[in-house]
């Protein structure tokens, strides 16, 4: 089971001590319930957080389709490799084309990295699969930080995405994401067929992180 949280750029809770307090806390749960856990923090904090976390997986929020040269302001792997286990790509506020999000996860292959890929629909899961990401987090656009979580809102969404991602033959894991904010949330994406979730605020905003976090978890493993 994969717990994945994205911690977006929610000023001031993706920040600083607030951040570090997040990543402590999936890192203690991580431990404690012997699942996978990603986090991706904002590009300015991937270092801090990667001296802390020891079992969690360090993930940038996006990648630029673009080699090292002339191109002001993007973030390119090779910058951020020695930090990164690797990137979230396509998530629906920093979307891309599939000949970009291939460009993108045939470099973080190439390093060694791993490539989490979103796909808003199941057709277009299914065309990410064959590109061979990591993994494949299945987000509907709209549902996204409404606290309505696609498990329960489009049950049937999350069942056509597994089975068009693993129709492909792709054999990687399948996140569900948007709007997941409770361990029946997570409960419900496992038993459609999901691998795990992709969360954010839920998580990142919530009093205590940690006990979030260990209701998810503890959905996950029960």
């Amino acid at each position: 089971m994969i717990l994945a949280v994205n911690a977006k750029v929610y000023y001031p809770y993706s920040f600083g001590a607030r951040l570090l307090r997040l990543a402590r806390a999936i890192d203690k749960v991580a431990k404690e319930y012997s699942i996978t856990t990603i986090i991706a923090p904002p590009h300015t904090e991937l270092k801090e957080v990667k001296d802390i976390v020891e079992v969690t997986k360090v993930y940038a929020q996006h990648l630029d389709p673009v080699e090292p040269g002339a191109h002001t302001g993007s973030v390119i792997l090779e910058g951020i490799k020695e930090i990164i286990d690797g990137s979230i790509i396509n998530h629906s506020e920093k979307r891309m084309r599939l000949d970009e999000i291939e460009l993108v996860v045939s470099k973080l292959r190439r390093a060694g990295k791993e490539s989490l890929v979103c796909a808003p629909t199941p057709n277009t899961a299914a065309a990410v699969a064959a590109l061979r990401p990591s993994m494949i987090a299945m987000e509907p656009p709209e549902l996204i930080g409404t606290g309505v979580s696609v498990s329960r809102a489009r049950p049937e969404t999350v069942v056509e995405t597994v089975r068009a991602v693993k129709g492909t033959g792709f054999a990687g894991p399948v996140l569900v994401g948007a709007g997941i904010s409770s361990g029946e949330d997570v409960r419900k994406a496992i038993e459609l067929g999901a691998d795990g979730v992709l969360v954010a605020s839920a998580v990142v905003k919530a009093d205590d992180p940690y006990v979030k976090l260990k209701e998810f978890a503890e959905a996950m493993v029960r």
